[in-house]
C-alpha cells in the first residue's frame, strides 16, 4: 500500500509541476534510464542516493520505478524543460506534504521531513506554492545545492527571512504563511 500512496504522490507531484512545460519536454531529447537514475541520485549526498529508490514519469504520464531503494528516501531525476536543474530526494515524512500539497489538504502535523536539492532548483514563485510561472511580482528564483526542511511548527519559521525576492545564499522561508512553508537551506 505504501508503494501506491507514493507512486499516486510523486504522480500528482509530477503531473501539477511539470503540465505547464509538457509542450518543451515533448521536443526534449529522450534519457536513457541510466542517464534518469543519474540525474535522480545527483540530488542528494552519496551516502543517501546509494540506497534511494529512483522513479520517474513515463510516455504515459504514470510514474514507474527504475530502481528500488532500501532507505526511505525516493529520488526523481532533472526536468530538462525547467529554466535550472531540479533534480530532487526526498525522505518518508517530505513525502507526505509531498502529497499534501498536491492534495490541497493540510499536511499533517508533527511530521518533519528532508529534501534534498543538491544540484539546485528553480521555482516559479516563493510566496505560492500553486504557481507554474511567473507573475509580475514574481520571477523564476533559482537556489542552488539546497536541503529543505518541511513540516515543521510555524515558530521554527519565525527566525528565518520571507520574501518574495530571496536572499538564495542564505536560508530562507519557501511559501511562508501557507500550510506548505518550508525552510531552504543553501550547502555548497
Amino acid at each position: 500500500m505504501f508503494a501506491d500512496y507514493r507512486k499516486a504522490t510523486w504522480f500528482w507531484l509530477l503531473a501539477l509541476l511539470l503540465m505547464p512545460l509538457a509542450a518543451a519536454a515533448a521536443d526534449a531529447p529522450k534519457q536513457t534510464d541510466a542517464q534518469l537514475i543519474k540525474s535522480a541520485l545527483s540530488a542528494a549526498p552519496a551516502g543517501v542516493a546509494k540506497h534511494a529508490a529512483v522513479v520517474a514519469m513515463d510516455a504515459n504520464g504514470g510514474m514507474r520505478t527504475l530502481r528500488a531503494g532500501t532507505n526511505g528516501f525516493t529520488c526523481m531525476p532533472d526536468e530538462p524543460s525547467t529554466p535550472g536543474p531540479d533534480p530532487m530526494c526526498l525522505d518518508k515524512m517530505s513525502m507526505g506534504w509531498v502529497h499534501a500539497l498536491m492534495t490541497h489538504a493540510t499536511p499533517e502535523g508533527g511530521k518533519v521531513g528532508l529534501m534534498y536539492m543538491l544540484a539546485g532548483g528553480t521555482d516559479a514563485s516563493n510566496t505560492d506554492p500553486y504557481s507554474t510561472k511567473p507573475s509580475k511580482a514574481d520571477h523564476w528564483i533559482s537556489t542552488g545545492p539546497h536541503l529543505m526542511i518541511a513540516g515543521a511548527d510555524a515558530a521554527f519559521y519565525e527566525a528565518y527571512p520571507k520574501s518574495a525576492d530571496p536572499d538564495t545564499s542564505a536560508p530562507y522561508v519557501m511559501w511562508a504563511g501557507t500550510p506548505y512553508q518550508h525552510l531552504m537551506v543553501p550547502v555548497k
